[in-house]
């Protein structure tokens, strides 16, 4: 007889793997086992191994030092740019200053050269005034003169300068040269057109020069500007006859010349003005002319 000797079987003969789990691990003091990957071999428990651990603690390490540095690096060039930006403001406020300084100087040396030439002006004038009242007209010409030398290129000197013409139109008066009086009188008036001195002093000289009708337009101005002046509303009555007076005695001068020329042209045929007669008009003081034989 035979005897057969059966195969141990493989589900007797290896005992099941035990798992333990987490929480028995920790009360047992130990770690937890490894579970066996059936298919790689190699034992997992899902954690970094101790090596790896350390690797990433010196890798965040590294990373938050350049970090660190990264951001102190920006702040200091974000500290630097402001303090660029804030030596570049004081420097370009003290730049302005600096450009300020020497304008505010010059026009402190202007205001200063003004001053000074209006008050040698104002003692010019009143050395002409002197000379004028002692009779020396000449010699207080050239004080006025020079005090308007002294004020010329002065655009608030309008007032000294009208006066200081004015005073020269009154010592041209005194010597008799009245066409000068008017030039100095209008160069017053075109600086202040309501100098009542000048007006006057013009007036004046217009009818020493038989100028009437500029006369009256002179004196007329003056009652616009003080209408209760009489002197000039009594110069208007006694001027206004000696116009009328002038104007009458000029068209008779040229009426006179008409002839002359024309007994010249019509002494060629035989005749003369005299065959021509001018009639006045009583309604519009215009003449009309006539012939007769």
């Amino acid at each position: 007889m035979v005897l057969i000797e059966l195969a141990p079987s493989d589900d007797i003969s290896k005992p099941k793997p035990r798992m333990v789990k987490a929480d028995e691990a920790s009360v047992n003091g130990s770690s937890a086992p490894t579970a066996v990957d059936p298919a790689s071999g190699y034992g997992s428990d899902g954690y970094a191994t101790a090596s790896e651990t350390e690797l990433n603690e010196t890798d965040e390490t590294e990373m938050n030092e350049e970090e660190k540095n990264r951001s102190e690096s920006y702040i200091q060039e974000d500290n630097a740019k402001k303090g660029d930006m804030s030596s570049a403001t004081s420097t370009q406020s003290s730049s302005c200053e600096n450009r300020d300084a020497p304008i505010q100087e010059v026009e402190s040396d202007m205001s200063q050269l003004i001053e000074d030439a209006m008050a040698l002006a104002n003692d010019l004038k009143l050395e002409g005034n002197s000379l004028f009242r002692d009779g020396f007209h000449e010699e207080a010409l050239s004080k006025y003169e020079l005090a308007l030398q002294a004020v010329k290129d002065v655009q608030s000197s309008t007032e000294i300068q009208s006066v200081c013409l004015a005073n020269r139109a009154a010592c041209f008066s005194k010597m008799g040269k009245h066409d000068e009086t008017i030039k100095e009188c209008t160069k017053a008036l075109e600086l202040n057109p309501t100098y009542m001195k000048a007006l006057l002093r013009r007036a004046d000289a217009h009818e020493k020069l038989e100028h009437y009708d500029e006369a009256i337009n002179d004196v007329t101005k003056i009652l616009e500007l003080e209408p209760s002046d009489d002197q000039a509303r009594r110069a208007i009555v006694r001027l206004k006859p000696l116009a009328d007076e002038k104007r009458e005695k000029m068209k008779e001068e040229m009426i006179g010349k008409l002839k002359e020329m024309g007994n010249s042209i019509l002494g060629r045929f035989g005749m003369s003005v005299d065959n021509f007669k001018a009639v006045k008009d009583p309604n519009t003081g215009s003449y009309s002319i006539s012939f007769q034989k």
